[in-house]
């Protein structure tokens, strides 16, 4: 079970705390087994710090407290604060990483599904990079079109392999399976089941899609189709 330790200070020297912060991140490295590390600043209390640093586990978390490096930096940190900072432990029950829900249903639900759904997912001003098209497709209804005409050559589905989440960007690393049954690109249909794996990085704006960028093996699949000599 992941675990996330909250550790709460007072202290007027939050630049001091943060080059303490950078030393322990150097001097662990290889070693840590912290995951993801964030400091935050009370709006209406500069002084008031909260640092949330995430773990695999809890057992993950006491070996990384007993490196000799976090206690010593951990005495040099109290030697910043006015009081003795507390600590918070909490084994985490919950953990939604939203906007990477909404990317999964962007490929299972809505262009492997319903493409009429991307109206909910998609911003009026979305703009889509891909490669193969000599420029961007901006807007809902120029995509929802992009998407007709591969359904139109395909009956097609997705299996999301990866998913990483970082800001406002989700990447998606998916493979797509497809049964040519209609004319695609100039090419009439094979009845060939063909695969192609991608990868997809997405941008968010207000929990919707507004923009992504396309990697993808369209040539892999041309050659399936039997139109390139692979």
């Amino acid at each position: 079970m992941t675990f996330v330790q909250m550790i709460d200070c007072r202290t007027d020297r939050v630049d001091e705390l943060n080059r303490l912060m950078d030393m322990w991140v150097e001097q662990t490295r290889g070693r840590r087994t912290a995951t993801h590390s964030m400091v935050g600043m009370d709006r209406s209390d500069s002084t008031h710090v909260v640092e949330i640093v995430e773990f695999p586990s809890y057992e993950e978390a006491m070996r990384n407290s007993n490196l000799p490096e976090t206690e010593r930096i951990f005495q040099e940190m109290v030697a910043l604060c006015d009081d003795m900072p507390t600590f918070t432990d909490l084994d985490v029950v919950r953990d939604e990483q939203l906007n990477k829900d909404s990317g999964r249903g962007f490929f299972l639900d809505c262009i492997g599904g319903n493409p009429e759904l991307l109206r909910e997912l998609l911003t009026d001003d979305y703009r889509d990079h891909d490669p193969a098209n000599p420029e961007d497709l901006i807007g809902v209804e120029a995509f929802m079109n992009e998407v007709a005409g591969w359904r139109t050559g395909f009956d097609f589905g997705f299996t999301i392999d990866d998913q990483i989440a970082e800001g406002d960007r989700v990447a998606t690393r998916w493979t797509w399976n497809g049964l040519h049954k209609g004319e695609f690109m100039g090419v009439e249909p094979t009845g060939k089941q063909c695969i192609m794996t991608g990868t997809t990085t997405q941008r968010f704006r207000d929990g919707m899609i507004c923009e992504s960028w396309w990697q993808y093996d369209r040539l892999g699949l041309m050659g399936q189709l039997g139109v390139l000599d692979m």
